[in-house]
């Protein structure tokens, strides 16, 4: 319990210390917001694709295999969990809060928050287990995230034919995020290995998803001038949902499946991390409050320095 806690305490404080970079930089007035707006461009389309690579970029084996499909099966249901109580619990008449606070409850920060920790805490079997989580949180974000995120409320009444559905879901299904994946999944079930000089710009490439992100957040929080959003008490039911509710459910739904040891340990890891940067970034590209989104990141960020110790102890 006090290793996990020490543990998740650093990764917190390496966090807002990248937050901070991003809030001072905002304060002197070195960011602006079409800056912002390019990196978050950077960030989605190509960062973040080359991380999902990353993370399948190992030898094939059949027992890891059929423990990664384990995971990604188990990874699903914590999502499909999740846009479920997401909807049923998070009501807003303000449609956009509403999207903001369900989309947040749905897509956890599994990727810097959560890899580390179980590197740190289980070792390279428990990361590629949650290389999967970050695999199927991809296609969720990429798809339901997407696609929640674009609808815009004054047009909900209106209808679209068959023919702009199905280009809608040929440009999702051709967006980086998901081609990433299905390109990382090819390359690990044929063992193929990129020419050194591909695989070594996608790794620098990936290494930048930790720092950007953070620093696209604290120019949001810099941005927060009306502090009354931190007494949105939507804003406290959904960081309940996301930090405490999910990974419980899903601790006990895991447990009585029969699911044990690294696997267990790992999925719940992933499941109890705070909101992730991701929904900030959306938040941008598609111009919701940001404001928001961002004041939501950090204030589940801080409180997951309490939660994820605790949830944590429990599975071990």
């Amino acid at each position: 319990m006090v290793a996990s806690f020490i543990t998740v305490v650093q990764q917190v404080i390496i966090l807002f210390v990248l937050i901070s970079i991003g809030f001072g930089l905002t304060k002197k007035k070195l960011f602006s917001e079409k800056t912002i707006a390019e990196l978050t461009t950077f960030i989605l389309y190509l960062v973040t694709p080359c991380v999902i690579i990353e993370s399948f970029n190992r030898p094939f084996d059949a027992d890891m295999l059929n423990a990664f499909l384990l995971s990604f099966l188990a990874a699903i249901v914590v999502h499909v969990l999740s846009i479920v109580i997401a909807f049923l619990f998070i009501r807003d008449r303000d449609k956009n809060a509403q999207t903001i606070f369900r989309f947040g409850v749905v897509f956890s920060n599994c990727a810097f928050m959560a890899l580390p920790l179980q590197q740190a805490l289980l070792g390279s079997e428990a990361v590629f287990y949650g290389s999967s989580f970050i695999a199927v949180f991809n296609l969720f974000v990429w798809t339901h995230g997407y696609g929640i995120m674009k609808t815009d409320p004054e047009n909900k009444g209106q209808k679209k034919s068959g023919q702009m559905i199905f280009s809608q879901l040929i440009k999702t299904l051709l967006n980086p995020g998901i081609a990433s994946v299905f390109l990382g999944l090819f390359l690990f079930l044929t063992s193929t290995k990129l020419p050194f000089f591909i695989q070594k710009p996608i790794q620098y490439l990936a290494a930048l998803n930790t720092p950007l992100p953070m620093i696209v957040i604290g120019f949001y929080v810099a941005s927060v001038k009306d502090f009354s959003i931190l007494k949105d008490k939507k804003m406290f039911l959904a960081s309940f949902l996301r930090l405490i509710f999910i990974p419980l459910l899903s601790l006990a739904l895991f447990y009585a499946a029969g699911i044990r040891g690294v696997l267990l340990s790992s999925l719940i890891i992933s499941a109890s991390t705070p909101v992730g940067a991701t929904l900030v970034m959306f938040s941008i590209k598609f111009n919701k409050d940001a404001k928001k989104a961002g004041a939501f990141v950090a204030f589940t960020t801080l409180v997951s320095v309490l939660t994820m110790p605790i949830i944590i102890a429990l599975v071990a």
